[in-house]
């Protein structure tokens, strides 16, 4: 395709397949890094507790449209395509750390806190609540491209949004609209806060046993 007609998305799809290789070093790095580090957690866990990593790397479509998204009108700037680049995002690899009961969090945060000291808070609120811990920042010994990202959160809540992902993003960009919904959002609301109240009671009721 000649060099006038490649449009953003072409040039994003190319540097994305170029970074691939990195993406995946850095996810694999980064997993096997946190799973090490919380081992001793893992194996001092109760019997009615769970904790859980899970790894994954975005999707070239999806760095696209989060990339997108940030753009004033969600629209790229066809004329100046260097302006552009997937390595300002910072969750191209990532790892989720899920816990339950949400009381092993805190633990797991500050163990890994120890390990990643430089890297950039940057938790997930809504309406002013947080909903999971997030860090960012870069594994030298992977890439110094491609930037990772760890969560850490309450297992209930971390599969909820991965159903939620799942139904309202990746069948139709279109059912994205739903989750900006207000009605909806409130709902989302009220399952996290439901979530959290079931936790505190289960906590409550397994340390009097």
């Amino acid at each position: 395709m000649p060099e006038a007609e490649r449009t953003v998305e072409d040039r994003l799809r190319e540097e994305y397949f170029t970074l691939l290789p990195e993406i995946r070093r850095v996810a694999d790095r980064l997993e096997a890094e946190i799973r090490y580090h919380v081992l001793p957690i893992s194996g001092a866990l109760e019997r009615h507790e769970r904790l859980a990593v899970k790894c994954r790397v975005k999707s070239c479509e999806s760095a696209l449209e989060k990339l997108r998204a940030r753009q004033e009108g969600r629209a790229f700037q066809g004329d100046r395509p260097e302006i552009y680049t997937l390595t300002s995002l910072n969750d191209l690899a990532g790892v989720r750390v899920l816990a339950f009961p949400r009381g092993r969090l805190a633990e797991i945060d500050g163990r890994l806190l120890e390990v990643f000291p430089s890297w950039t808070s940057d938790p997930v609120k809504d309406d002013g609540e947080v909903q999971a811990l997030k860090y960012y920042g870069y594994c030298r010994q992977a890439s110094d491209k491609v930037k990772g990202e760890y969560q850490i959160v309450s297992m209930l809540t971390g599969l909820f949004w991965e159903v939620e992902h799942s139904a309202i993003y990746k069948p139709d960009a279109r059912l994205g609209q739903i989750a900006l919904n207000l009605g909806m959002r409130q709902r989302t609301r009220d399952v996290a806060r439901a979530f959290s109240a079931f936790e505190e009671q289960f906590e409550a009721l397994a340390r009097q046993d």
